[in-house]
């Protein structure tokens, strides 16, 4: 069954000026819905991510003042949004509903999201509207629980993982795989174990070439028992914060082959959904609901 991890509490505590296109966290489930994909029972709230959890990741320090909402003032700038308690208590969501899924994805094969991808984050900063790192963190979680032992993180969303890569710098047990622009936030990059930079408007042959040969090359070397995936549709060539030149027909393509990989190798699979910014929503719906039609026809 095709577990998605989705919350109202997602969308609603986001400023004015910043829930467009936000609202892809409700047009989403209720698409699938809508199509007959999915039924209620395949949608389930998360709760809160403990602390001692989130401790695994994000140093104390950060930690705390993010609770306390004593960030200063130029941390705050560089996450993006205005702090509050809502926004701290989405991001605990997002996290725990990640660390769900991959107890789901254990037991069906795969687990998604609606929301999370908050890539930006470190270990003690927030950046790009992340203050938590939703998949460092279950990633950290099931290291320590001994429910994986080697680890890949497959990063497609437009933006390098620069958190995620900073997270994972000095732990061979989590291979960091980032495919972005090159001319894009963050404009001061970490270094993940493997990056593909790309050059504004790369389209679908040469992403997807690109993409077939590393991924393929990664998980026969790395030999990962779990995979976490961010499937970010902001490389679409309509999107407003993205510079490639994708089609959402491309996009399609990247899903099923990362997806097929997965199932044929047998790896429990997460996918987080990140970024996505077209400004027609539907554009941006429409690519996110393909990554979970795809997971249908592959895994039920």
């Amino acid at each position: 069954m095709l577990k998605i991890a989705y919350d109202k509490f997602y969308a609603h505590p986001l400023p004015e000026g910043h829930r467009f296109p936000m609202v892809k966290y409700e047009l989403i489930p209720g698409q699938l819905l809508h199509e007959g994909l999915i039924s209620e029972e395949n949608l389930f709230v998360p709760g809160e991510c403990p602390e001692y959890i989130i401790l695994l990741t994000h140093t104390s320090n950060y930690w705390q003042h993010l609770r306390h909402l004593t960030l200063p003032p130029g941390e705050v700038r560089r996450i993006g949004f205005p702090l509050s308690a809502q926004l701290v208590d989405r991001e605990i969501r997002i996290a725990e509903g990640t660390i769900d899924g991959c107890h789901y994805a254990f037991e069906h094969g795969v687990a998604f999201n609606v929301a999370g991808g908050t890539h930006h984050a470190g270990t003690h900063w927030g950046e790009g509207f992340c203050l938590l790192n939703d998949q460092a963190i279950a990633a950290n979680y099931l290291l320590n629980n001994s429910l994986a032992s080697r680890i890949l993180i497959i990063d497609l969303d437009v933006h390098q993982g620069n958190g995620t890569a900073q997270i994972f710098e000095n732990e061979p047990r989590v291979y960091t795989f980032s495919m972005h622009g090159a001319n894009n936030f963050p404009f001061r990059k970490e270094r993940s174990d493997k990056d593909i930079a790309l050059p504004d408007y790369t389209g679908n042959e040469k992403y997807l070439a690109l993409l077939t040969s590393a991924l393929t090359a990664i998980i026969n070397q790395h030999k990962p028992d779990f995979i976490f995936y961010l499937a970010g549709v902001d490389v679409l060539q309509t999107d407003k914060l993205g510079k490639l030149g994708m089609t959402i027909e491309g996009c399609k393509t990247r899903d099923r082959f990362v997806l097929e990989q997965c199932a044929l190798k047998g790896i429990p699979v997460q996918i987080s959904m990140g970024g996505g910014y077209s400004p027609n929503i539907k554009d941006i719906v429409e690519a996110h609901c393909n990554t979970y039609r795809i997971a249908n026809d592959i895994y039920c």
